[in-house]
């Protein structure tokens, strides 16, 4: 009879899941470039910068909204909104570990994108104090209604700011002491698990993506001329 052999078992190691498709991450990295490209637009003066930004972001808008209908599973807002319940199983430790967005991070995405989108809203109806730079869609609306646009459009920014914030700070409270590599993930579309595993995502056809864009391009285009042709 042969003795037990003495070395340790070998730790199972976690296996890599893809988790986010490219349309998801190509449009999330946008959107913090052309955040940061507004912001700084605005501080320096230069508005038509600042215009053509905040055109993009709409656009991006248009399109992670539509993919958050019809896109790859992680991305669909169906796959990863929860409610109150599941929130409260998340915070006490018994949430099964999915692919994509846990409960807490999912209320993050939909404030980012709700602050966005009211960003944007309020930039396309704002009227400069001069009424030279205005947003195309301020011929709608009196230069009264147009300028509280304006105050309102800065006054949100700063909580999307703020937000922005809150968002890294736990980004990196995940990264520090949960070991979960968030940013890798988002960059190259996979993370690691323990067992059991995920299902990695779904993603969704060609098609889909294709008149996603095309969407987002012509809503966008139509908003520039202010719906005018």
């Amino acid at each position: 009879m042969s003795d037990p052999d003495p070395r340790p078992a070998s730790p199972v190691e976690d296996a890599r899941v893809r988790v986010w498709d490219l349309p998801t991450r190509l449009t999330h990295w946008l959107v913090v470039v052309l955040v940061a490209l507004s912001w700084w637009t605005a501080e320096t003066g230069r508005l038509e910068w600042h215009r053509w930004s905040g055109y993009t972001l709409l656009g991006l808008v248009i399109f992670r909204v539509y993919w958050g209908f019809v896109g790859s599973s992680t991305a669909k807002f169906t796959n990863f909104v929860r409610g109150p319940r599941a929130i409260t199983s998340y915070l006490k430790g018994g949430w099964a570990a999915t692919a994509g967005h846990n409960p807490l991070g999912a209320l993050s995405v939909l404030a980012l994108l709700a602050l966005l989108i009211a960003q944007i809203a309020l930039g396309l109806f704002a009227v400069d104090i001069d009424g030279i730079e205005s947003g195309p869609l301020s011929l709608y609306v009196s230069f009264e209604a147009g300028r509280v646009a304006a105050g309102w459009h800065c006054d949100v920014f700063n909580v999307l700011l703020g937000l922005i914030a809150l968002h890294l700070i736990a980004v990196a409270w995940y990264v520090l002491f949960r070991k979960q590599a968030l940013v890798a993930a988002m960059v190259h579309g996979e993370r690691s698990y323990p067992e059991p595993q995920p299902a990695s995502v779904q993603t969704a056809s060609a098609p889909r993506l294709v008149i996603g864009i095309v969407i987002a391009v012509v809503l966008t285009w139509m908003v520039t001329r202010a719906f005018r042709f």
